[in-house]
């Protein structure tokens, strides 16, 4: 082996987060902040599926840190059902991405739909939540 060649122990896989660059922040002094910070899903929407979970909390900064965090994980489905669906729409071989559709649109504009059929995979490959999809009688 080569002197000049070190080599760098291995971490055997575990994902080790470069130094934060806001170092010193801590909870307790995030949870001011969310005192007058109102999320998406609302506070009573929240405190219900808590309490219908068995968790009792009348501290609204931490329904409000739950909040964030279900939003966060809402968001990131979403995401990944909306890659599933451009990775599933690029795979259509009779697209040419320089034609324009019969609208006269450019496809790279396309418009997606959140479909259950690409939010099912989404779910279970990244999250391991398997869906059921029911067949519609028309």
């Amino acid at each position: 082996m080569d002197n000049n060649s070190e080599q760098k122990p291995s971490n055997f896989g575990i994902h080790r987060p470069k130094e934060n660059p806001n170092k010193g922040g801590s909870l307790s002094e995030f949870l001011p902040q969310l005192e007058n910070y109102s999320p998406t899903i609302p506070d009573a929407v929240t405190c219900y599926y808590m309490n219908s979970s068995g968790l009792n909390c009348a501290d609204p900064r931490i329904v409000r840190l739950i909040s964030i965090a279900a939003q966060k994980f809402i968001s990131d489905v979403a995401n990944d059902a909306l890659q599933h669906c451009k990775t599933k729409s690029s795979a259509n071989p009779n697209v040419n991405k320089n034609q324009k559709d019969k609208d006269g649109k450019n496809p790279k504009d396309k418009k997606f739909t959140l479909t259950v059929d690409d939010l099912a995979p989404a779910l279970n490959e990244n999250y391991g939540i398997k869906t059921t999809q029911m067949k519609y009688l028309t």
